[in-house]
């Protein structure tokens, strides 16, 4: 082996040689956004983070039961110490693929006040934030217990509870939903909907459940006609 092979193959992922023949830097391989550490993520490593999260997806998405971790690895084409590196625990995992599908219900919500009174939007977006945790059904266990325990998902549990809280404000000044309501607990009730269901439950009692959700965020005496 080369003294520049042996050196290659001794760089962690994301650290590859940063500079061209010439001696400047490699735009390919400079930092780029930083991480939550703070730390300065690698254009290559943030790839295989975002390919790891498309194939955690699509896993979670088909399998009827838990998804092992290696399987997830060798289907994106890293090793497990990428994994790792990326997502040191299941839970890790869990969570981020759990925040980049909520990134597509979270986009719904401006189109859905839009063409609708708040009271049905918000009815409308918790029939889409219902089906996407329904197709996951390979992550339930993992994500029951992380909500359970706190281990899961605090940042995207405030931005389910933010979303709500825009559609209470909004049905508050229409009159189409109650003014006095908290939107931490009407997150609560949504969650505990979606973690009670067992995966093979009917949709019907999805559905009814959360009509039961929206009929108690109804102006008192009744929704305005």
């Amino acid at each position: 082996m080369s003294s520049s092979e042996a050196s290659s193959a001794r760089r962690p992922e994301g650290t590859p040689d940063a500079r061209r023949p010439d001696g400047s830097p490699d735009a390919h391989t400079s930092a780029d956004t930083p991480d939550a550490a703070g730390r300065p993520v690698r254009r290559d490593a943030r790839r295989n983070r975002e390919k790891l999260i498309a194939t955690a997806q699509a896993a979670f998405a088909a399998a009827d039961g838990p998804v092992a971790l290696e399987a997830i690895a060798r289907q994106a084409g890293v090793g497990i110490g990428t994994l790792y590196r990326h997502f040191p625990t299941r839970e890790s995992l869990v969570d981020a693929v759990y925040a980049a599908e909520l990134d597509a219900v979270a986009a719904s919500v401006p189109a859905l006040l839009e063409q609708h009174p708040a009271d049905v939007a918000l009815r409308a977006w918790m029939g889409r934030y219902a089906s996407f945790v329904a197709t996951k059904r390979g992550m339930m266990d993992t994500l029951r217990a992380g909500f359970a325990t706190g281990r899961i998902a605090p940042p995207s549990r405030e931005r389910v509870t933010a979303t709500i809280a825009g559609f209470l404000d909004r049905g508050a000044a229409q009159g189409t939903l109650r003014a006095d309501v908290d939107a931490a607990d009407v997150t609560t009730m949504l969650v505990g909907v979606f973690f009670a269901i067992a995966s093979n439950s009917p949709q019907g009692q999805t559905d009814r459940l959360l009509d039961l959700i929206c009929d108690a965020l109804a102006p008192r005496g009744g929704r305005n006609p």
